[in-house]
């Protein structure tokens, strides 16, 4: 045996998490390269101090996760799912078929360690075989060449039959796998985002739930946050938005309610599949026109943003930046109507007596609860009607229409449908809308995304004809319409608060990569020929009228009754507005953003729609499902939000 002729340097550590125990070839996951130094200083810590039988809780992945060193698991903070395990890896191996690198177990890795040690030191490499009790065996043949030969699978990893003649190749730390590290993100939270779900219990094409696809969300904020605000990260201390999934399909379709044993007693065996789908998903829209089931919907979606705040907070005590929600399809709708009944903040002695939460909090259950408040809310009406001046209640939602002239704030609902009067003063069953108590928030919201909303058809629906321009959330600044021109679902606001008589279009979201896509360049290029041919031929066409007609003496015209001449010049008849220069009340790009579309958003446009992609402008109908479900992995999207979030802050791009 020869003398010691290499150096050794010990194997770099880094920890991975199995994402999908089921599957081990492809569901190991690495850590980010500051949370697996995180990880590694503190386990070293314990070997050196001798605390390794103390559990030690490391927290990860921007703090959504706790790692549990001593039972190598990792837990979830904010929402439930089943504990993933966690491995201090070193040694790695792969099949030919295998995706990527599996790492070994720890213990096996120590033994694999120690074997490459000797071998580096003695300078022998004569096929050095490592034998397992499990069965397998690993041979070095040389620092760069290990392999484990076909033997016995090993015990966590279940190999094809196929597979097991084949030697498979086995690496020693990151540096021969070739592993894409995810990047680290921010500690830093400048804002807080609550993303709520619509119908069913998945969010996307690719049949995920929530939580998958928020973080798919999340992972392209960050991606953006680094190429579009490079600088302002460099020159400021900016950090990152956090977007926390709220789900209350679980609690809808769980055993507390039952609803789904009710459901199934009457279902039909015919078209099993396609029922069951209809179960769980277009059923929700009828659950949130029950009073039941929409007390339920309601008061899981406010408790459950309350509960992650109140976490959020205490796992990030140092964030002094504002709070955002979001909603999809229905959960737009259920966002909106839980932000239209929120409360302003009233510190008088009345305002706490005669609020919900003041009733809550002497104990009295919710249905006695609810029928006070509605007693309440029905005898501060007959207060009014008799005296016609208006006092809002606390804690009841706010007063419109029927006395404008005395109202302290402006609201939602303006005008009355043309079928029959109806009363609109509470925004409750007047309009459609189920009579239920709403909770409050637990604290102001900066600004509402509503994304493929259903918002306006339900207000529409509701006999609601127009919006009041003056009406705002009553706790919430902004308001934010982002919707795919191919979605079925999503429905425009803006019409609904500016005149009929003005064609006023959506504000077109600008591309991520800074300009608009080459597909509808090329339409507004063919347009704007086709524009320019028909102005031609009409200008030669009137040369050619004025040159042939007969001359004859002409007076201009006298205004008279029913022209429009001694109006102004902006307005028509009725004293509405109607953009200069635009035929037939149509707008004009330079002009949109300067027109007032009421204080929904501080007195700024709200209806944004998405550019449709190449392949989707060949065919409409193909892409409609796909265009509803779009916005959980649509840059523009995301980086629409991330503008409006920053520029609040005094940050742009």
């Amino acid at each position: 045996m020869e003398g010691v002729t290499g150096v050794y340097e010990p194997v770099q550590h880094h920890w991975f998490h199995c994402q999908n125990p089921v599957d081990c070839r492809s569901s190991w996951i690495p850590f980010s390269r500051e949370d697996s130094l995180r990880l590694e200083e503190t386990h070293k810590h314990g070997e050196t101090s001798g605390e390794e039988e103390v559990e030690v809780v490391v927290a990860t992945e921007g703090r959504r996760f706790d790692v549990r060193l001593k039972e190598r698991r990792c837990f979830a903070v904010y929402w439930e799912q089943p504990p993933l395990e966690v491995r201090r890896c070193s040694w790695f191996h792969k099949g030919d078929k295998d995706i990527s690198y599996t790492p070994y177990p720890e213990d096996t890795s120590l033994v694999l360690e120690e074997a490459y040690m000797m071998a580096v030191k003695l300078n022998d490499w004569m096929k050095k075989k490592i034998q397992f009790p499990t069965g397998e065996t690993v041979v070095l043949h040389s620092p760069t060449l290990m392999t484990q030969q076909p033997t016995i699978p090993l015990k966590d990893c279940i190999s094809l039959p196929s597979e097991q003649s084949q030697p498979r190749m086995v690496k020693r730390g990151l540096e021969g796998i070739r592993v894409e590290l995810p990047e680290g993100e921010p500690d830093q939270v400048d804002h807080l985002v609550f993303m709520v779900h619509g119908i069913g219990p998945t969010c996307d094409i690719q049949l995920r739930g929530v939580v998958q696809c928020v973080n798919d969300f999340r992972g392209a904020s960050l991606s953006l946050l680094s190429s579009h605000f490079k600088q302002s990260q460099d020159g400021t201390h900016m950090g990152r938005v956090e977007f926390l999934p709220v789900d209350w399909h679980r609690v809808l379709h769980g055993d507390a309610t039952g609803v789904d044993d009710d459901i199934q007693r009457i279902t039909l065996p015919s078209i099993s599949r396609l029922r069951q789908f209809s179960n769980s998903t277009v059923l929700d829209l009828f659950f949130y026109n029950s009073p039941t089931y929409c007390q339920t919907i309601i008061d899981t979606v406010a408790s459950e943003i309350n509960r992650l705040h109140q976490v959020f907070l205490q796992r990030h005590p140092q964030f002094t930046g504002a709070v955002s929600l979001a909603g999809h399809s229905l959960g737009s709708l259920i966002l909106f109507d839980l932000l239209t009944n929120q409360e302003r903040r009233n510190t008088d002695e009345e305002g706490g007596l005669c609020s919900e939460t003041f009733f809550k909090d002497l104990g009295i259950p919710l249905g006695p609860r609810k029928k006070i408040m509605y007693l309440l809310k029905r005898w501060r009406g007959q207060q009014e009607s008799r005296t016609g001046t208006s006092h809002p209640v606390p804690g009841i939602p706010g007063i419109a229409g029927m006395y404008p002239q005395v109202q302290e704030h402006p609201t939602l609902l303006s005008g009355t449908p043309s079928t029959s009067p109806v009363d609109y003063k509470y925004f409750d069953v007047g309009i459609g809308q189920v009579s239920i108590v709403y909770p409050q928030l637990a604290f102001q919201p900066q600004a509402f995304f509503a994304l493929g909303s259903p918002i306006g058809m339900f207000l529409t629906v509701r006999g609601l004809k127009r919006i009041d321009p003056k009406y705002s959330l009553p706790t919430c600044k902004s308001f934010y319409n982002i919707y795919h021109p191919f979605d079925p679902v999503a429905y425009r606001i803006e019409p609904m608060v500016v005149f009929p008589e003005l064609d006023l279009p959506p504000i077109l979201i600008p591309h991520h990569k800074g300009r608009k896509r080459m597909h509808l360049e090329l339409k507004d290029s063919l347009k704007r020929v086709s524009s320019d041919l028909l102005l031609s031929i009409s200008t030669v066409r009137g040369v050619w009228q004025t040159l042939t007609m007969l001359p004859v003496n002409t007076l201009p015209p006298v205004a008279g009754v029913g022209t429009t001449a001694a109006l102004p010049p902006q307005e028509s008849e009725g004293g509405r507005p109607v953009c200069s220069g635009a035929p037939n009340g149509t707008v004009s790009p330079t002009e949109m953003r300067n027109i007032s579309v009421g204080m929904l958003n501080g007195g700024r446009r709200f209806d944004y729609v998405l550019q449709e992609k190449p392949l989707e402008s060949f065919n409409e109908y193909l892409f409609a499902i796909q265009s509803h479900l779009c916005y959980w992995d649509s840059e523009d999207t995301v980086l629409l939000l991330l503008r409006e979030i920053y520029e609040g802050k005094g940050i742009l791009l």
